[in-house]
């Protein structure tokens, strides 16, 4: 259903589709290309669509032929509108649909009206979510167990992010507790009503939506008391604020306690303790082998037996952007990491530096996300990157006043991580000119690079850090 121009396509006579308000959304996209191939007729608008989204939209016939908000698109042809959370309220587009009374599903919304008839497993929590989903399906695509997905990554041996069925029994959702949709409030793990859930860990984040840790809390008790009647929580016991909740719901559940599992580290290599011996894994750090033990009670809910489990997780590598060694030499490692809030930030800068003891290691984070250049959020950031032995912030005060925040100034950074060497930057060259000048072929000998950020440092060129450390 392309046409030669790799643009959208007529629908066939008696076709009626499916139209994305933000299709180039890293969710969004995905999701189009999901029912795409399950044989949707899809169209979309977005007023701005970056790569890989584009490259991967336009393959599939599916890229907008003009950017920007059309909403002479919007016609009572289509079936119904997709709305992402990058739209907003007054988009032309949205009230063009609601003008002439069209369906119109959020994000969540649509993935659970596609697995009403499934048993839907939901992994939620503050931090891990991607990487323990991502462990689930590499386990069941290792046993060629077909599962439906939704998971915030691109992982290896998986086309797409999102994959619908009318045949599998299984659902496996990433359950992200961020709003759903411009008109519509709710956290997105609200929708998703599991049969089997996990919740990783709680801690504060999205304060522009949630301003108190409480509020915030609260929102994971919603989630928990949403699991259907007769279902399962496996959740991490070692979290209190996990723990609390999970044992506060009274709904009638099956509840199943994890904790991080016994390993060791020998030479850079993490072993971990199984029935059968210490058995090497390619993941490494405390908190994703706490992961690990929390996908490994997932998959034995969905049928997957204990040995089973290790089998497939030695060869787990771990999903894209959540430590991901991106280069290694004989006395060099670098790491990108998807890290930005404070608790996600020290568990990965301890991981790193417990995996090489003996290197110097360098951790750099980029303050980005909205919560992160909050003036009054920056404290819970204190020690976050202790654990390193050259400590680097990096933040754009133009990025500040683009989320319209108050100006955040070096001090105040400084005052709140609470380390009298940290390094602080807000030159994006001057920030590459320290990695470069730090990390030529006769400096930082014996090193491990770690870049921490969901942004990219003002445009910094990971392929150039890779040839630093090579």
């Amino acid at each position: 259903m392309t046409n030669k121009n790799n643009t959208q396509s007529i629908p066939p006579s008696g076709v009626r589709g499916l139209h994305f308000i933000a299709i180039g959304g890293a969710a969004m996209h995905n999701l189009a290309l999901a029912l795409h191939n399950k044989g949707y007729h899809v169209t979309g608008s977005d007023d701005a669509i970056f790569e890989p989204s584009k490259s991967r939209l336009e393959k599939k016939g599916l890229l907008p032929k003009e950017e920007g908000w059309f909403p002479e698109k919007i016609t009572t042809d289509i079936e119904a509108i997709i709305l992402g959370m990058h739209a907003k309220a007054d988009n032309p587009e949205l009230l063009k649909a609601q003008e002439l009374g069209l369906k119109i599903y959020s994000y969540p919304e649509f993935l659970y009206e596609q697995s009403k008839n499934k048993t839907r497993v939901v992994i939620g929590g503050s931090h891990g979510k991607t990487t323990i989903t991502s462990m689930i399906l590499h386990v069941m695509h290792y046993h060629n167990i077909e599962v439906d997905y939704m998971v915030g990554a691109q992982l290896e041996g998986f086309d797409t992010m999102v994959h619908l069925t009318e045949n599998n029994d299984f659902i496996v959702l990433e359950g992200d507790e961020y709003l759903t949709s411009p008109i519509d409030l709710r956290p997105k793990f609200h929708l998703y009503q599991p049969n089997i859930a996990l919740l990783s860990g709680i801690a504060w984040d999205h304060i522009n939506v949630f301003p108190t840790f409480d509020n915030y809390v609260e929102q994971f008790r919603i989630f928990a008391n949403q699991i259907t009647r007769g279902g399962i929580l496996v959740y991490n016991e070692e979290d209190e604020a996990v723990k609390s909740v999970a044992e506060g719901t009274e709904n009638p559940i099956r509840k199943i306690a994890y904790q991080t599992p016994s390993y060791t580290v020998e030479n850079g290599t993490t072993l971990l303790d199984t029935p059968e011996g210490p058995m090497p894994i390619e993941v490494f750090g405390a908190h994703n082998l706490s992961n690990l033990a929390g996908a490994k009670w997932i998959c034995q809910c969905m049928g997957v037996d204990e040995a089973e489990f290790y089998e497939a997780i030695a060869g787990f590598k771990g999903a894209s952007k959540r430590l991901e060694k991106i280069a290694e030499s004989a006395n060099k490692v670098a790491y990108k990491d998807f890290a930005h809030s404070p608790s996600k930030v020290s568990a990965t800068t301890k991981a790193v530096k417990a995996q090489y003891p003996d290197r110097k290691l360098v951790a750099c984070l980029e303050l980005h996300t909205y919560s992160s250049l909050n003036a009054e959020y920056l404290k819970e950031y204190e020690g976050a990157l202790d654990a390193a032995d050259v400590a680097v912030v990096f933040y754009s005060p133009d990025a500040v006043k683009i989320k319209q925040l108050e100006e955040v100034s070096q001090e105040q950074i400084a005052k709140a991580f609470n380390r009298k060497d940290l390094i602080i930057y807000t030159n994006p060259t001057e920030f590459k000119d320290f990695l470069f000048d730090s990390f030529r072929e006769n400096g930082m000998s014996n090193s491990a690079l770690l870049l921490m950020s969901s942004g990219n440092y003002g445009g910094l060129n990971f392929d150039e850090v890779k040839l630093l450390v090579k």
